[in-house]
């Protein structure tokens, strides 16, 4: 007997133990985002819609995936996956709603296509960089492990994202730690109108998976009943024994990346080969042949989700487009606290008196070791930080404490940690990632600011993540270990940025950071570790965000600061003896603009230091705001100290010069004698 071949198997099925009505179930669910996709491209070109992307001639990988899954179990799929969201019952009418940007839609006009979630329905939608999605599915998948939760996850990617960062980072990342989850790539031969040969020299993308140490299966995409057989089984198997497995399925996109991009880069004998192996057409062509379906019954369910089709339309049209409220717009871009996962509420800054002497370092690793106490769903993840204890042995013992399982040595992957911090926090758990410096993240960019900032704003799923960031200069550590880099999120919506200047904030805005279910970039300066000290309470405590600390009151002008320009600020008004108000801002988002101002209006003068440099670093901001509200109370102009407009150099002689603390006693004198 010859040996079938993927081309053979797109068009030949195989009954199996399936019956008539689960063949006639299937026969259904693949034929009703077809019939959706048809009314689209009808609507299209009557200009009643603005723009689709078509999954016509595909829809067998995304209703077979779906079918394979238990209802309780994530999938996340991509632009061409409509039979994932339909086979998982979400209603037609609310799906259109959020293709027309309706408030009525899943992120209420904020967002188009697929790029939403459901935790009803255990969707977690794209962003358009494609690649992010995988790393969010190691993170569910680490959940049901460390639940000792029997489930599979499913991710989509095309062939054109596998290119991308986030493919080797999130299956090298999964093979490591042996995630139940499939990684299925959809290859119809374009990346938008790139084709493979262009892309890539393997012949299969299973052969990727030998390089990853895992199993690789190729699947005739087309063939509904291969697909759901063949993931249904792997499925099983990997519930049962945890590992990654890489999913080929061959298929063939019929229509453009999206209708306006058409289709002339294709040839046209393409077209004709693949229209052949259509799943719809073919599988309904067998089931007519067998019996299982008769020409009546197949009009009538054609007619009956037509109809249902129509109905949801119309009321879908009618609803009103979104009305933007500010107050209800900025209310959505962070979760509320009361969401946070933990035990009982935290003590608030009960302040130190008699507290013992602890190092910064010592503080944030009580902190973070009660936070891991209080809450026995926190992971911790990064590189090297459990036997070794991180690159500060801040972590160290934490394995001995809370195990490997929860104390987790990461890969080189910033990026896919990232969205399995996102991942879990989906399934209802917490997690820290450290950067071992942070400069590092900009390895993780994409995650942290398009997806853990705007998830909640997008589709009310918070991301309780704490990323915590060694930061700053002054060690001789050159430009990639050094940088202040606190204004890359302080512009993005959804993120918390957080940067304590001695030991009581540190551990107090570390535990209440742990206790917030929105994401939090925590920046803990690498020379305070173990050169500042001070009074630290032995018990959980926490400070609230957005709440500044008088550092000093005084009436010669303020001194408005953040991290080692606080200690830089109090070493200037002891050497000087002038009267400098020195206010610690604590978080810069949230930010107490009320602390702010109120220090302006005392003293009329106004210093702004921070150890970022000074084009568009923090100060401006500032200067900004007090311009707007105070400016009436102003008896000098606002003066700016901070870093040079250079990257951090490595000489001490140059660090020096490029950091503002030798030149912050001159700019405060002569602010005094204006």
């Amino acid at each position: 007997m010859t040996p079938s071949t993927i081309e053979d198997r797109q068009v030949r099925f195989e009954r199996g133990t399936h019956d008539d009505a689960f063949l006639l179930d299937t026969y259904t669910k693949l034929v009703y985002p077809r019939i959706i996709e048809e009314k689209m491209l009808s609507l299209l070109r009557q200009g009643r819609i603005s723009k689709w992307f078509s999954g016509i001639g595909q829809e067998a990988i995304a209703v077979g995936a779906t079918m394979a899954l238990r209802d309780d179990e994530y999938i996340l799929p991509m632009h061409r996956n409509l039979g994932v969201f339909t086979t998982r019952g979400m209603p037609f009418r609310k799906l259109f709603a959020q293709w027309q940007g309706k408030a009525t839609g899943y992120s209420k006009g904020r967002e188009r296509s697929f790029h939403f979630g459901s935790q009803e329905h255990r969707v977690v939608g794209m962003i358009s960089h494609l690649g992010p999605q995988m790393g969010i599915a190691d993170g569910i998948a680490l959940a049901h492990k460390l639940k000792k939760e029997d489930r599979c996850t499913i991710v989509f990617t095309g062939d054109g994202a596998t290119s991308e960062g986030d493919f080797h980072e999130s299956v090298n990342v999964a093979a490591v730690w042996d995630l139940p989850v499939l990684f299925i790539i959809e290859n119809n031969g374009y990346g938008l109108s790139t084709p493979s040969s262009e892309q890539f020299r393997m012949k299969s993308f299973v052969d990727k998976a030998i390089g990853y140490g895992i199993e690789g299966v190729q699947i005739a995409g087309n063939n509904i009943l291969e697909v759901y057989d063949t993931l249904a089984k792997l499925a099983d198997s990997v519930r049962e024994n945890p590992r990654p497995i890489l999913v080929e399925c061959i298929t063939f996109r019929m229509r453009g990346h999206e209708e306006a991009s058409g289709t002339k880069y294709v040839p046209k004998e393409l077209f004709e080969e693949w229209g052949r192996k259509d799943p719809v057409a073919n599988y309904e062509a067998w089931l007519l042949k067998h019996g299982v379906l008769t020409i009546a019954r197949r009009d009538e369910i054609r007619a009956r989700l037509k109809d249902g089709i129509e109905e949801d339309l119309k009321h879908a049209f009618e609803e009103p487009e979104p009305v933007p409220v500010a107050e209800a717009e900025l209310g959505d871009v962070y979760a509320s606290e009361q969401l946070a996962v933990g035990s009982s509420q935290l003590a608030v800054d009960p302040g130190s008196a008699n507290a013992p002497e602890k190092r910064m370092i010592d503080a944030i690793q009580e902190g973070l070791r009660q936070s891991m106490e209080r809450h026995p769903g926190l992971v911790l993840m990064g590189q090297d930080i459990a036997e070794y204890g991180g690159a500060f042995k801040i972590t160290e013992g934490f394995v001995e404490q809370f195990g490997k399982d929860r104390v987790r040595n990461t890969p080189l992957c910033e990026s896919a940690i990232l969205g399995a911090s996102l991942g879990l926090s989906i399934k209802g758990m917490k997690a820290m990632m450290e950067m071992q410096f942070a400069d590092f993240v900009s390895e993780g960019i994409t995650q942290i600011c398009n997806n853990l900032a705007k998830m909640h704003y997008r589709w009310g799923q918070n991301a309780d993540v704490v990323v915590r960031m060694p930061t700053g200069a002054g060690v001789g550590a050159g430009p990639f270990h050094s940088q202040s880099n606190e204004m890359w999120f302080v512009k993005t919506p959804g993120l918390k940025v957080v940067y304590p200047s001695d030991p009581y904030d540190a551990k107090g805005l570390l535990m209440t950071a742990f206790d917030d279910p929105n994401p939090v970039m925590f920046f803990e300066h690498k020379a305070m570790y173990r050169s500042i000290t001070g009074p630290v309470p032995e018990q959980p405590y926490g400070i609230p965000f957005g709440k500044a600390r008088v550092v000093r009151e005084g009436s010669a002008m303020s001194v408005i600061t953040y991290g080692m320009g606080v200690h830089w600020a109090t070493d200037v008004q002891q050497e000087t003896g002038i009267d400098i108000d020195i206010i610690d801002l604590r978080t810069l988002v949230p930010l107490d603009v009320e602390t702010i101002l109120a220090s302006v209006k005392r003293t009329g003068k106004v210093l702004l230091l921070h150890e970022d440099t000074l084009t568009a670093g923090f100060g401006g901001e500032l200067a900004a705001i007090i311009a707007e509200h105070a400016f009436q109370h102003l008896d000098a102009p606002i003066v700016r100290v901070a870093s040079w407009d250079t990257p951090v150099p490595f000489a001490i002689p140059l660090e020096n010069g490029f950091l503002p603390k030798g030149r912050l006693k001159a700019a405060v004198e002569r602010l005094a004698g204006y």
